[in-house]
């Protein structure tokens, strides 16, 4: 797999807003320096912000965060500065910073950055999909301890299983960013879900290392509208279909390191 290659970089300085594609970056233990540095949490429930629950934040995909400058390792995280859907913004530094957030989501909520504590985030199983089991149904689930990530550090997803997808689904527009991925591959020649056959395995790229711990089983956002891509039930309908629900993987950070975009990977 000696001419496969990273083709995109994206982190998301604020859980489940748009965020930035990036050229390179430092790879932490905690993932993507920045990813998912701060987050909104819902102060009735102490509960994450989350578009996998659409019923109770149906913008969230309307939001976007940016940081003000770039993080660097072991130094505080820098301010972002937030988009809100009507084109105003602020910045994480302001002290009006809550309010404003609040009378957005029209909910009582604050920014956050992850403490040791437990938080944890609802997710809805939408009905319209029938092959999902509990349709019509919210959960509930942790993070990761210290993170606002939703089960693993790094979500990688292929170009391969992107125009597998896009033959499975030819009426739907399938696009990476529509998968919220951290890293993006390029494996010429194949085209099928790829990622299955990795799990347990190592990938390499340079002097990174990340363990692939598990499939990612798709949810409700996949679905969402986000900038121009439509709403479309249909996307998550096929990956159900034709591939029980499982679309990229998850995996933990072994050896620290810097990603950019062209790095070739060896996986074993």
């Amino acid at each position: 797999m000696t001419s496969a290659k990273v083709t995109s970089i994206w982190r998301y300085p604020v859980k489940s807003m748009m965020g930035e594609e990036l050229n390179a970056c430092t790879i932490t233990e905690k993932g993507l320096l920045g990813d998912r540095a701060y987050g909104v949490i819902d102060n009735e429930t102490g509960k994450l912000a989350n578009a996998k629950n659409p019923h109770k934040w149906p913008n969230m995909f309307q939001y976007r965060a940016a940081f003000i400058d770039p993080p660097q390792e072991n130094a505080a995280v820098p301010p972002v500065r937030i988009t809100f859907p009507n084109g105003s913004s602020i910045i994480s530094t302001d002290e009006e910073k809550d309010k404003l957030l609040s009378s957005s989501f029209n909910r009582t909520v604050h920014l956050s950055t992850p403490s040791s504590r437990d938080v944890q985030f609802e997710g809805y199983i939408p009905e319209e999909i029938e092959e999902l089991d509990n349709k019509g149904s919210i959960f509930t689930r942790t993070s990761p301890k210290g993170t606002f990530y939703d089960i693993d550090i790094v979500h990688i997803i292929t170009t391969s299983t992107i125009n597998y997808l896009r033959k499975l689904a030819p009426e739907s527009r399938i696009e990476a960013r529509r998968f919220r991925p951290n890293i993006v591959i390029e494996v010429p020649d194949k085209e099928d879900f790829v990622e299955n056959d990795w799990i347990g395995k190592t990938l390499t790229f340079g002097n990174v290392q990340l363990k692939i711990s598990q499939e990612t089983k798709r949810c409700v956002m996949t679905t969402l509208a986000q900038g121009d891509l439509p709403k479309d039930p249909n996307i998550l309908r096929s990956i159900v279909r034709n591939n029980a629900g499982s679309f990229g993987v998850y995996a933990s950070v072994v050896k620290a390191g810097r990603v950019s975009i062209g790095d070739r990977f060896e996986i074993n």
